[in-house]
């Protein structure tokens, strides 16, 4: 109820055009894709999702939390602390919409000294492909790109900001919230590798070997 309360807001906020003609025109989305390869993605699929609040909306977005409990005034303090957030998601009818040279073209935008690549997850019977870039200023996370590809989708999320991984799933009623789960990613990880102990973990056979 809450998510769909802050999009009615959002909407709305959208259809003031006497006000937002006074203000500065918008800057352009810093959601550098090949333009080709995201028009070609827009006519092959099915479905075709477009978020784009820069920090003036998420601005006004923070407006309409009420920020009396503490998750709502934690949510509240983060997304006003964000510069943007970007979102593309293509869904397509079958499968083979889209090719591993158009997801390697998407992954280049990002592949700039600036970006550290920090999650490569590959499922092999799934057939699911997902990548987390981290934006670094000053030992500092300022951004966060990711890349997911299944099947028959295809989603692109930039999130520009001071962001932390246990902090993305304040962000679900921006159509990101499936990012929850990426909290609990440290590093690189590859889901066909084996599990492996951390050192400071304790056996649970009371020592035995």
């Amino acid at each position: 109820m809450k998510s769909r309360m802050l999009w009615m807001v959002l909407g709305f906020g959208a259809l003031l055009c006497p006000a937002l003609a006074q203000q500065p025109a918008p800057q352009p989305s810093p959601l550098q894709l090949p333009a080709v390869i995201e028009k070609e993605l827009a006519a092959r699929a099915s479905k075709v999702t477009e978020v784009t609040l820069g920090k003036n909306m998420l601005g006004f977005a923070g407006t309409v939390m009420s920020g009396r409990d503490r998750d709502q005034s934690n949510a509240k303090q983060f997304i006003g602390g964000l510069d943007g957030i970007y979102v593309r998601q293509y869904q397509f009818d079958k499968e083979g919409q889209y090719s591993m040279d158009d997801v390697e073209k998407l992954r280049q935008a990002f592949e700039t000294p600036e970006w550290t690549p920090i999650v490569h997850s590959s499922e092999r019977d799934g057939g699911k492909i997902s990548d987390v870039l981290v934006k670094q200023v000053n030992g500092e996370t300022r951004g966060m790109f990711v890349l997911t590809a299944k099947p028959m989708e295809l989603s692109i999320v930039l999130i520009l900001g001071p962001i932390r991984m246990d902090q993305l799933d304040m962000l679900r009623g921006f159509g990101v919230g499936g990012l929850g789960r990426l909290g609990a990613l440290g590093g690189t990880t590859h889901d066909d590798r084996p599990s492996k102990h951390k050192p400071d973990q304790k056996p649970t056979d009371g020592g035995q070997q």
